[in-house]
């Protein structure tokens, strides 16, 4: 539940800024569970995950 509310929050600031995306994207869900789940996250896409969750540990190649 906890993730959830969190995807959804993350969604909203995406959608307020004028994302065009209607769902969800799968990162949101991505990231909530590693932010949740206290783990670092492996991406390519480090700007949207820095974004959208500043205190989530991110390993970038």
């Amino acid at each position: 539940m906890e993730a959830g509310f969190l995807a959804g929050k993350a969604f909203a600031r995406y959608r307020r800024a004028h994302g065009s995306r209607t769902s969800p994207l799968p990162d949101f869900c991505i990231g909530t569970h590693a932010a949740i789940a206290g783990m670092a996250l492996l991406t390519r896409d480090a700007s949207r995950f820095r974004t959208y969750y500043p205190t989530l540990e991110l390993v970038c190649p």
